[in-house]
């Protein structure tokens, strides 16, 4: 089992969903070596058994997680594999060993990027035109960052075009504190995930607080991109890679509210 779990850890944790497509299809898919999936609670957590035997990651550590909903999941998508183990078919299972090999030995690494990217979050880039543009992004956007302000101490300034406006100090530390209460590894890196999907931590914040749901964030992330879609359309690739992130996002957030619930 390691080495077939070694085999599909390229294919696995890749972090561009499209590139991770086109790893599997390169290679062929290792068979299913197992009949039973079951779940365990132990000191680790809630951790996955094929066969009775515990799985590991990639790295091989314990694949374990600390909500029941969650092991379900993940209990879910070993359980629905065919003749042929398929990591496409196992987006929880990926998420789940980036947290454990990747983000529990660089937590500190991961916050701080997480940081970084409220410094130059896309909600605080305005287009000045055209009007329809303006209006929508002001609808959508305000209420996040009137949201981080009164609610977290974190005003963030939004300034007009791409050239970079420094935030200040004390926007980001509020930020950083408001973060911190996400000390779980998945955690962080379902809020990491969020964060590089939609290009805002703001957005990734207001999610794991319930402001605003997943479809709401993935809406608000490409109001944009819906704007230009809207006026000169958009092609098939696009459109597959599209519908390849949302998935990754909706992954992302059901995780999140499975450990926060």
């Amino acid at each position: 089992m390691r080495d077939i779990l070694s085999d599909l850890s390229d294919a696995m944790s890749d972090p561009d969903p499209v590139r991770r497509a086109q790893i599997q299809m390169k290679r062929p898919l290792p068979k299913r070596f197992y009949k039973e999936v079951s779940t365990e609670r132990t000191e680790e957590g809630y951790r996955i058994l094929l066969d009775g035997r515990p799985v590991r990651t990639p790295g091989k550590k314990l694949l374990a997680v600390p909500a029941a909903a969650i092991a379900e999941r993940l209990k879910a998508e070993w359980d629905g594999q065919g003749e042929e183990i398929d990591p496409a078919r196992m987006p929880v299972t990926r998420l789940v060993n980036t947290a454990i090999d990747g983000v529990t030995e660089n937590f500190d690494a991961v916050f701080e990027e997480i940081v970084r990217f409220a410094g130059t979050d896309m909600l605080c880039y305005r287009a000045d035109s055209p009007d329809g543009l303006v209006a929508r992004q002001r609808e959508g956007w305000d209420p996040v960052i009137r949201w981080a302000a009164h609610a977290k101490g974190a005003c963030f300034i939004l300034v007009e075009g791409v050239m970079h406006q420094e935030q200040p100090a004390e926007a980001i530390e509020a930020f950083a504190a408001a973060l911190s209460v996400y000390r779980d590894p998945l955690a962080l890196a379902c809020l990491h995930t969020v964060t590089t999907l939609t290009g805002s931590a703001l957005l990734a914040l207001a999610l794991a607080e319930g402001v605003i749901d997943a479809e709401k964030a993935w809406s608000l992330a490409h109001v944009d991109e819906d704007w230009q879609i809207e006026q000169w359309g958009t092609d098939e690739e696009a459109f597959h890679r599209r519908e390849l992130r949302r998935a990754e996002l909706d992954v992302a957030a059901t995780v999140l509210a499975g450990l926060l619930s």
